[in-house]
C-alpha cells in the first residue's frame, strides 16, 4: 500500500529535501488513499463504527517525537504528528485533545469513515452477532524509515488500529520504542502488526540497539523478533501474533523481518528505484523475495 508514496518520497529526496518531508508526503498518499482499509480515510471503524486514527513521527537528529491516538476526524493524522514533535510539551496526546491541537493550528476536518468502510463494518457486526466470530480480524499500519543526503534519518507511522476495536483502544503505533524508533547516528526501525503483542517486546528500540552494536538491519531485525518470540513462547506456551518490521541503518543499508508469510514492503534507494519485497517466515529467519520492480 506504501508503494505510491515511496515514488513521491523517493522524487522528494533526489532533490536534497529533508526526511520528515519524504516520511510527511509517503504517509499522506496512504492515509488519503480510501482502498487501503487500516490508515487514514477509509480505515476500518472500532466497535461503535467510528475511525480512531494514531500516528507518530519521530526525528533522528534531535529524537524529538510527536504522536497522537485516538484522533477522530481529522485528514492526515501524520502531518499531525509531525506537529506535535516541535512543540517543547505536550508531544503525545489522545481524543479530544488531539483534536482540539489539530482544530487550533488549522489542520482540515473530515469525515474518515468512508462508505464502503461503514459498509464492511455493518456486515461484520451482523456476522459476529450470529455466527459469535471474532470481530478482530483486520489491522495493518503504514510504518516508514527515511534518510536523506544530510544524513538526518525520520521514522512514522500511522494506523486506524484494529478492526471493532474497543473505543479509545491504543495500539503499538503511536508508543515510541514499540511501533518505532530512530536515532540519525544509528538508524531507525518501524512495526506493523498485533499492538497488543508489540508493546510487550520494545522491538523498534531493540533494533536500533542492535544495529548500534555493528549488527546488519537485516540481522537486527530477525534477532529482534525471534528472540522476543522465544521469551514469549516460554511464558505464554504459544507464538506472538503478527509481528513485521522495517529497518534501515544511516549508511542507508535496510531490512525486515516478519513471523508470518506473505509480509510485503517497498524499498527505494539512491541507486534503486522503488521496489516491492515480500518476506516469509522460514526456518526461524526472514527470507525476502523481490515481487514486484517499478510498478507501471
Amino acid at each position: 500500500m506504501s508503494y505510491d508514496g515511496v515514488v513521491k518520497a523517493k522524487k522528494l529526496l533526489s532533490s536534497k529535501k529533508y526526511a520528515g518531508d519524504a516520511i510527511e508526503i509517503a504517509i499522506k498518499d496512504v492515509e488519503n488513499n480510501p482502498s487501503y482499509t487500516s490508515v487514514g480515510y477509509g480505515g476500518v471503524p472500532n466497535e461503535h463504527g467510528e475511525v480512531e486514527m494514531d500516528a507518530a513521527f519521530m526525528n533522528g537528529d534531535n529524537f524529538s517525537i510527536g504522536a497522537i491516538a485516538g484522533i477522530k476526524d481529522f485528514e492526515n493524522p501524520i502531518c499531525i504528528a509531525k506537529a506535535l514533535s516541535k512543540e517543547k510539551y505536550n508531544n503525545f496526546l489522545i481524543g479530544a485533545g488531539a483534536e482540539e491541537f489539530a482544530h487550533i493550528n488549522g489542520f482540515e476536518r473530515k469525515n474518515m469513515l468512508s462508505e464502503k468502510a461503514k459498509e464492511t463494518w455493518i456486515k461484520k457486526k451482523e456476522e459476529v452477532a450470529k455466527t459469535g466470530l471474532s470481530a478482530y480480524d483486520g489491522h495493518d499500519t503504514v510504518c516508514m524509515v527515511s534518510l536523506d543526503s544530510s544524513n538526518s534519518m525520520v521514522v512514522g507511522t500511522s494506523t486506524s488500529g484494529l478492526f471493532m476495536k474497543k473505543k479509545g483502544r491504543v495500539g503499538d503505533s503511536p508508543i515510541a520504542g514499540s511501533g518505532f524508533y530512530v536515532d540519525s547516528n544509528i538508524g531507525g526501525a518501524a512495526a506493523t502488526g498485533l499492538g497488543e503483542d508489540i508493546t510487550k517486546s520494545c522491538i523498534s528500540y531493540e533494533i536500533v540497539r542492535l544495529m548500534e552494536e555493528g549488527v546488519t538491519p537485516q540481522e537486527a531485525c530477525d534477532t529482534a523478533i525471534f528472540k522476543f518470540t522465544k521469551k514469549y513462547k516460554e511464558k505464554n506456551h504459544t507464538e506472538p501474533r503478527h509481528i513485521s518490521v522495517v529497518a534501515m541503518n544511516n549508511k542507508g543499508q535496510w531490512g525486515a523481518g516478519t513471523n508470518l508469510n506473505g509480509y510485503t514492503f517497498v524499498v527505494a534507494t539512491n541507486s534503486k528505484e522503488p521496489t516491492i519485497y515480500v518476506a516469509d517466515y522460514i526456518g526461524g529467519k526472514t527470507k525476502i523475495n523481490k515481487k514486484y520492480g517499478v510498478v507501471k
